[in-house]
């Protein structure tokens, strides 16, 4: 079987936004929409994905993070033209090239898969994918002979009256075998309304060759739905939205109110878990079975383990044991790992911590750069003082520690197992096992002293 290949264009501004961002990484449920497509084509089989850059690329290669075949289009002289300047890359490959464009996140790769295979089974050079739709302005029109092979296909401003009432059109989404395109792409002159290199006159080349193109027409409209504005980008993000959150309450799954739910593509939550409404969970996220996960809560790239509740609260990056109770108002942050039965509570921040089975952070505190064993209790408006403006240090806190109401605990320093901290105490020195460590100035009584609101004022 021939080699399977993509490029996908994502060189332009995208001027409708009316951004300062390229449009294809707005994002959809936490990800760039251009994620979306290089996830698509990969899962249709793509070994090698090309995308073509321009608009400010830089920001698309760093906000992808992904090693790519990266290609510059530096002038925006076409969709002919930014598949040309693949050749370099395109020369050295063999097989077919998938053609996508970076700015359609709902194309499914089976979709992608039911085109391919439309071109490979009727022996053709290429194949469209095509839809139909009641309004086709702005979309290239299909035109067909009389005997149904695509003919041509007619962009919207170059279209004839009779051409525009044509409902099926290009999605710009094709497969190609790779030599017979590169050869008609050095054809392409920029003959039309626009000036441009027209990848769609490829296909009149072919056509006048008598060379095959097949077509794969889907029900789908939705599938191509291009985002060019804020409020397509809104519609096209509730539809992905409402279509995860159906998929997951048949899995299972209790998402409480599907409209004022956000939950991204790669999420994976167990059943019986409950999703309350203003939740949004996002990236690689994964969460067991009988969780309660919300209301207004966000969850970004964690594990949340069976039998746990977060409620209005945030977690990054962290890994919540089983059986845990997190917030209300508590700030999980990346690095942090809890282990089973471990109550977060309120106005409580973590950070690169691990809290052992059993332990407790009740308010109030902020616990960083820290190693917490079984059974410890961290008091109200406790904090590791973890920073000495320069390096992080760490602290460690035994098993069957208490921490007192409002300590500091200067880092790096170490809590002995079932040592006691007592309320207020800045500690600096380690504390042995199963003994009490105070460290605050003497209290002291003055009599007689006049109350501040008795006193004369000047």
């Amino acid at each position: 079987m021939a080699n399977l290949n993509a490029v996908i264009l994502a060189a332009g501004q995208g001027t409708r936004m009316k951004s300062a961002y390229p449009k294809v990484i707005h994002k959809i449920l936490g990800q760039p929409m251009l994620k979306y497509v290089i996830d698509s084509a990969g899962k249709a089989g793509a070994a090698s994905i090309i995308v073509v850059v321009g608009f400010k690329g830089e920001q698309v290669i760093q906000c992808l993070n992904e090693d790519l075949h990266y290609v510059w289009q530096r002038e925006q002289l076409g969709t002919g033209h930014a598949v040309l300047t693949a050749e370099p890359v395109l020369s050295g490959l063999d097989g077919d090239l998938l053609v996508l464009y970076g700015d359609t996140p709902l194309l499914e790769p089976d979709t992608i898969k039911a085109l391919v295979a439309a071109k490979r089974s009727r022996g053709a050079v290429a194949a469209v994918l095509t839809t139909e739709v009641e309004d086709p302005s702005g979309y290239g029109r299909i035109v067909r002979d009389s005997r149904g092979n695509i003919a041509a296909i007619i962009e919207d401003k170059d279209a004839t009256p009779e051409q525009k009432a044509i409902k099926e059109v290009n999605t710009g989404v094709y497969c190609f075998e790779i030599k017979p395109l590169l050869k008609a792409l050095k054809s392409l002159t920029p003959g039309n309304a626009q000036g441009e290199y027209y990848l769609t006159d490829v296909f009149k080349i072919f056509v006048g060759q008598g060379l095959p193109i097949a077509a794969f027409l889907t029900d789908e409209a939705e599938q191509v739905m291009g985002p060019n504005d804020r409020l397509q980008l809104a519609a096209t993000e509730n539809y992905l939205k409402h279509k995860i959150n159906t998929a997951l309450m048949k899995q299972g799954v209790t998402v409480a109110d599907p409209d004022y739910t956000y939950i991204g593509p790669q999420v994976k939550i167990g059943r019986d878990t409950v999703i309350l409404p203003g939740t949004f969970i996002f990236g690689n996220t994964v969460i067991g079975e009988n969780c309660v996960i919300g209301p207004h809560s966000r969850v970004q790239d964690s594990i949340i383990e069976d039998n746990t509740e977060i409620s209005f609260s945030q977690v990054n990056g962290a890994h919540i044991g089983p059986d845990n109770s997190v917030g209300p108002f508590a700030n999980i942050r990346p690095g942090t790992v809890s282990e089973r039965r471990v109550k977060i509570g309120d106005f409580v921040e973590l950070k690169n911590s691990k809290i052992g089975s059993g332990s407790k952070v009740p308010h109030l505190s902020y616990i960083g750069d820290a190693q917490l064993g079984e059974n410890v209790n961290i008091g109200a408006g406790t904090i590791t003082c973890n920073y000495d403006g320069v390096n992080k240090h760490r602290t460690t806190i035994n098993n069957g520690a208490f921490i007192g109401s409002n300590a500091n605990l200067v880092a790096p320093v170490v809590i002995g197992e079932e040592a006691t901290v007592a309320a207020g105490s800045t500690i600096t020195k380690n504390v042995p096992d199963k003994s009490l460590a105070v460290c605050r100035s003497r209290q002291q009584i003055i009599d007689d002293w006049p109350s501040l609101r008795k006193r004369p004022r000047k």
